[in-house]
């Protein structure tokens, strides 16, 4: 990441916007799965992993796929946001994507534990398990090909200022050239030929 010139400053732009949403996301996780519910009655909790998972697969394909659906979306932006607001783009993509993976799972482990205290809520290992595999899927679909394009677009900026390249064409320390290698800037010189030769009038014979 650059330190100074408008390279540092769109990249610290790109943190603090992937840091607002990364708040802005919990926030709304926080209230879809901390808020009470009134209901007459709740589950026991489920620890055994995939019992969940099969026993809404049993329910049909729709509710299924409902219900697995909303177990993986719930933190899968997180695969993305996260390294959003870590900014970098130079990375291994084994290692970002064991980070993410890493910090999605801890927040899902953290709302399972907080839904313990919350009226209506119970634990559900297989959550965790969804939730986590969101995040992995969303971070494999979006971070490395985004990543590998922002290096381009760096890259191709850097080679433009190491040429000296102007707006308009022009390079540094030169001045601007015109048609025919004519100097329209830090001189009069015109081009060779442009006004082309002097017109001359046939003579004309007198009668005698």
């Amino acid at each position: 990441m650059q330190r100074q010139g408008s390279g540092g400053s769109a990249a610290i732009r790109f943190r603090v916007a992937g840091g607002v949403l990364v708040l802005a996301h919990l926030a709304l996780v926080g209230w879809l799965t901390l808020r009470p519910l009134d209901v007459m009655w709740v589950t026991a909790a489920n620890l055994e992993p995939l019992a969940g998972i099969k026993a809404d697969l049993a329910l049909g394909p729709v509710q299924a796929a409902r219900r697995i659906g909303e177990g993986l979306l719930l933190l899968a932006p997180l695969g993305i946001l996260l390294p959003m607001a870590g900014g970098r783009l130079v990375v291994s993509p084994l290692a970002s994507l064991a980070r993410t993976v890493a910090a999605g799972a801890l927040l899902s482990l953290g709302i399972e534990l907080l839904q313990t205290g919350v009226p209506g809520r119970v634990v559900d290992v297989d959550s965790l398990l969804l939730n986590t595999a969101g995040v992995a899927l969303a971070h494999l679909a979006v971070v490395p090909a985004g990543r590998a394009r922002l290096r381009r677009r760096r890259a191709r900026r850097s080679a433009d200022a190491g040429s000296g390249k102007r707006p308009g064409g022009l390079r540094r320390g030169g001045a601007a050239q015109g048609p025919r290698g004519s100097r329209t800037a830090g001189g009069a010189q015109t081009a060779k030929g442009s006004q082309g030769p002097t017109p001359t009038i046939p003579r004309v014979g007198i009668a005698p």
